[in-house]
């Protein structure tokens, strides 16, 4: 197959002569140059191209040559891998479980099959010897831990107390693991965390020791707003009619949580029988990590700056 020139060119000067409109067109316009950038690429790629103007310097010289036109291929759109896919429809099943509490029985199926899916297409199949990837702070999207279920089920059965967020941050330099759960209010927000060393046992495996726990401060949200109504014990309760009660008592409730804000953390020792624990670490890449802990439970926990978080 014979190559396509880089540069294309074909005179105007018939063009001038047989057009009507042969006197708009200036004779210094009697040459017009393409330039294509032909690059190959495979079929399953869309081509996109750009036509773009650029100054060219020839024998007119830069004040005379007409602009030339350069077409320019655009960058392809990534093509999403099957394991970009598989990862997408995992955290799509997320939606409505409350990280995992309300999963229904089909629901918890279908998680399981997505996981295990990925679990075969590991990129990291030996994530303690990638300690960087494991660092930062992973925030988790599901699990099917019963130990956590009290805790998912209490955030949203105490009135106007909301659990915003469940994480975990990796220091891999000083083998650290920091486990939050963030507690948020009308007043205030605070954070109950626990503190642990780990020590690599495997490929895949860490060993946990939990040192201390610590429940933080309470640290003063900027403005107080409360809901127009809370559902406690299943029943929806109007705040309506007692709303300017609230809005007379805030600023006194404001002056008692910035006096608690000035108060050191808590901090509480772990008992022994609690305080170790192993983790095996099933999947992990850039910004998914999927562990398994004791009794087979499943953590799947994005990274915090992963779009995941936002798909």
């Amino acid at each position: 197959m014979a190559s396509i020139p880089s540069t294309i060119q074909f005179s105007c000067k018939s063009l001038q002569k047989s057009s009507q409109n042969s006197k708009l067109i200036p004779k210094r316009f009697d040459r017009v140059n393409f330039s294509a950038l032909l690059v190959r690429k495979s079929t399953k790629l869309k081509q996109n191209f750009n036509v773009r103007a650029a100054v060219s310097d020839d024998e007119w010289g830069p004040d005379k040559m007409p602009g030339v036109a350069v077409l320019e291929e655009e960058e392809p759109t990534k093509e999403l891998t099957e394991i970009d896919i598989l990862k997408k429809q995992l955290v799509g099943s997320f939606y409505g479980t409350d990280r995992g509490l309300s999963a229904s029985s089909e629901t918890r199926a279908e998680i399981v099959e997505l996981i295990t899916q990925l679990e075969a297409k590991n990129p990291t199949p030996a994530p303690t010897e990638a300690l960087p990837l494991l660092n930062g702070k992973w925030i988790l999207a599901y699990t099917s831990f019963v130990g956590l279920f009290p805790l998912l089920s209490r955030g949203g059965a105490l009135p106007l107390v909301k659990l915003e967020e469940i994480s975990q941050t990796i220091d891999s330099e000083n083998f650290t693991v920091q486990n939050s759960v963030l507690f948020s209010g009308p007043l205030a927000t605070t954070a109950i965390t626990t503190n642990a060393k780990f020590e690599v046992r495997s490929p895949k495996r860490v060993q946990i020791k939990f040192e201390e726990g610590i429940i933080g401060t309470p640290q003063l949200t900027d403005s107080i707003v409360f809901p127009e109504n809370v559902e406690f014990l299943g029943q929806k309760i109007d705040l309506t009619p007692i709303k300017g009660l609230l809005t007379s008592v805030q600023d006194t409730a404001s002056s008692v949580a910035k006096s608690i804000s000035s108060q050191p953390p808590f901090k509480f020792a772990i008992s022994s029988s609690k305080a170790d624990s192993w983790l095996l670490t099933t999947y992990l890449d850039d910004d998914l990590r999927i562990s398994r802990g004791d009794g087979g439970s499943i953590f799947v926990l994005i990274k915090e700056s992963s779009a995941l978080l936002t798909s």
